[in-house]
């Protein structure tokens, strides 16, 4: 039996945690399911990423969008919810194009509650990032 994979353009890392960002970006590599990993430390660095990206890419263009957001909850100055309230001011093409996976240590109810019940995320996930958890997205 063949296990097929699918393949993302890009990908994005969200975590203040340079060491899960690491071990996240070689699981993702390992896997081969993207051609770009981008790597952001905070979520408002990485809010303002895809409002750059956003002015270069156009409707039928994903251009260096992400496909795939792995957002962690559990962050200073702005965390992974205030990420997703800013997200969704963001224009309809990157919302459409952007699937958001929590990828948190939080093992609160609430949080995965709360993120289950978001319109763009599509899955929550704990740490660490495996090969397993990555062939189910």
């Amino acid at each position: 039996m063949t296990v097929v994979t699918r393949k993302f353009h890009n990908v994005m890392l969200v975590d203040d945690n340079e060491i899960d960002n690491l071990i996240n970006q070689k699981m993702i590599e390992a896997a081969e399911i993207c051609d770009h990993i981008f790597l952001h430390s905070g979520a408002k660095g990485a809010l303002e990423f895809l409002k750059n990206i956003e002015k270069l890419s156009t409707k039928g263009d994903g251009g260096y969008l992400p496909d795939l957001i792995f957002l962690d909850i559990d962050m200073p100055l702005m965390d992974g919810f205030q990420f997703l309230d800013e997200f969704e001011k963001l224009s309809d093409h990157v919302k459409d194009h952007c699937k958001i996976v929590m990828l948190t240590s939080s093992l609160n109810p609430q949080d995965m509650s709360k993120a289950k019940k978001n319109k763009f995320v599509v899955k929550y996930l704990n740490k660490p990032l495996t090969q397993d958890s990555i062939k189910k997205i």
